[in-house]
């Protein structure tokens, strides 16, 4: 059986696609070095490795090398423990779930004591390869 598609849904579904496409200068999902300092972005599932920093701090490095530092507002506490830990964007939908500095994501740390634990972060910003290297090697990703 095979369904139609009114052509008013199929011209909402093209608007709402081509408001998350990305702009000049943003290629990829993970395209941080070409993107504008304010919202620098990556995906979620593309990252590489993570550490907590300070407290409600946590830094990812994403694969394209760039290093992202979140605010977690003190709201993770299993944070400093974990081995594995999975970034969802706010409000996923169409555009993939990719994450840009200025949003919001949850955290979801599997929990010693419980089945799992959320919090939320802000992307604060990425870090430069000069703050990279100054972050003691235990915040390092």
């Amino acid at each position: 059986m095979t369904r139609l598609i009114s052509s008013a849904a199929v011209a909402a579904l093209a608007a709402l696609s081509a408001s998350c496409a990305p702009v000049d200068g943003m290629g990829g999902p993970d395209d941080s070095a070409g993107a504008s300092p304010e919202r620098q972005c990556f995906t979620p599932q593309h990252v590489r490795n993570f550490r907590q920093g300070g407290p409600g701090k946590l830094y990812v490095r994403s694969n394209s090398n760039a290093v992202f530092e979140l605010n977690t507002a003190g709201g993770c506490t299993d944070l400093d423990f974990a081995q594995r830990l999975a970034i969802t964007a706010d409000g996923v939908g169409l555009a993939g779930g990719r994450v840009c500095t200025g949003d919001w994501a949850r955290i979801t740390l599997p929990g010693s004591t419980s089945a799992a634990s959320t919090c939320r972060a802000r992307i604060d910003r990425v870090l430069t390869d000069e703050e990279v290297a100054a972050l003691p090697s235990a915040h390092r990703p």
